[in-house]
């Protein structure tokens, strides 16, 4: 029987794949840092409860650390299993601090390779990447590509490229599938998330200006957004895992008809307030003012945020599409759920647990 074993546990999306996962009834292994064990376990218990599973292996390690910091008997009990490794642990805080993020995304992913190397019986390696690895550079971006860019907008974007060098090269001896998602949001019929960040630092900034007496763009923006539910994400990868003919291959989870930013951003305001943006600020004058710590706290917005308004680039989704042709599973329409995502946010706005805190 298989395995799972997977890293990045509580997280959102690694609990959302545990759930799916936890269906088909095999055993899961989650690698688990120590200090978050009592949030793990609550989030283990929680997952049996609601899906009759069985119970979850926590396993304490460190993907920052050789061999991941994993006892003897863990890795043993590892060792004996066919395993499916899931690898989604990572820093996704666009304003991380290099050494922060390079010590996580990369060297980390470095320890999560080589222990997954060193195993026997490696059913498919699958690593959580980001279609982000594509940097400053615009235009299509294909999923077969792997270039640097001149230049990343973020460190979030440079060490997961950097990561992603290193499981590219894993994929001659190890089963391997590479996701590339766009800007991930809570689901799509229901609106769960666990954290506001990415498109929800537009309704952190819409909600706390809803009082002035017209809302406005920011700057004028031609580019588009790709915003994709974790849903779709879920649903997607793990039919991915299961399919021989995605071995070897690098996947987009993007949106594979996104909208415009502006057209989003109009959307969310309507939604949020029943207005319709007029006017706008210019995006020189909202750069400046978001440089500024008291602004951004008070927005509740990431200044890296303006660099995603005006980047001009679209993700091809040939290999998504081809892989996922037989399965059912599509991406729902963004503008379609912003209802859902606007109401679960309404619901829980004041809940400061689900705030990022803004530097």
């Amino acid at each position: 029987m298989i395995e799972i074993v997977i890293t990045g546990f509580p997280g959102f999306i690694a609990s959302q794949l545990i759930r799916k996962i936890a269906l088909e009834n095999m055993g899961i292994s989650a690698i688990i840092l120590p200090a978050e064990r009592q949030k793990a376990e609550q989030q283990a218990t929680l997952i049996q409860k609601e899906t009759g599973c069985r119970p979850l292996k926590l396993i304490e390690g460190d993907i920052t650390k050789a061999g991941l910091a994993i006892s003897s008997e863990d890795i043993q009990y590892i060792k004996e299993r066919t395993i499916v490794f899931w690898h989604l642990a990572a820093i996704y805080d666009l304003a991380v601090p290099r050494e922060a993020a390079w010590l996580v995304n990369v060297e980390g992913t470095k320890n999560v390779n080589a222990f997954v190397a060193a195993l026997p019986k490696v059913e498919r390696y699958m690593y959580f990447s980001t279609a982000y690895v594509a940097g400053a550079r615009e235009g299509q971006l294909l999923e077969k590509e792997l270039i640097r860019p001149e230049r990343f907008k973020n460190f979030y974007e440079e060490t997961k490229f950097e990561a992603e060098v290193l499981v590219e090269a894993l994929k001659k001896t190890v089963p391997t599938t590479i996701i590339r998602p766009g800007i991930v949001r809570g689901h799509s019929t229901t609106g769960q998330t666990v954290k506001f960040d990415g498109p929800y630092f537009f309704l952190n900034m819409i909600d706390r200006v809803r009082k002035l007496p017209f809302i406005p763009y920011i700057g004028h923006s031609t580019a588009y957004i790709n915003v994709v539910p974790v849903d779709y994400i879920i649903e997607a990868a793990t039919y991915l895992s299961g399919l021989t003919e995605a071995a070897g291959e690098t996947v987009h989870l993007t949106d594979p008809n996104p909208h415009p930013v502006e057209e989003v951003y109009r959307a969310m305001v309507f939604q949020m307030t029943g207005k319709t943006p007029r006017k706008r600020i210019p995006h020189k004058l909202a750069a400046w003012s978001l440089s500024l710590a008291m602004v951004r706290k008070s927005l509740g917005v990431e200044a890296e945020t303006l660099d995603y308004l005006t980047w001009h680039a679209s993700f091809d989704t040939h290999n998504a599409k081809r892989l996922l042709e037989k399965s059912g599973i599509e991406c729902a329409d963004f503008l379609e759920t912003i209802p859902a995502m606007v109401s679960f946010y309404q619901l829980h706005k004041k809940d400061g647990k689900f705030h990022v805190a803004i530097q």
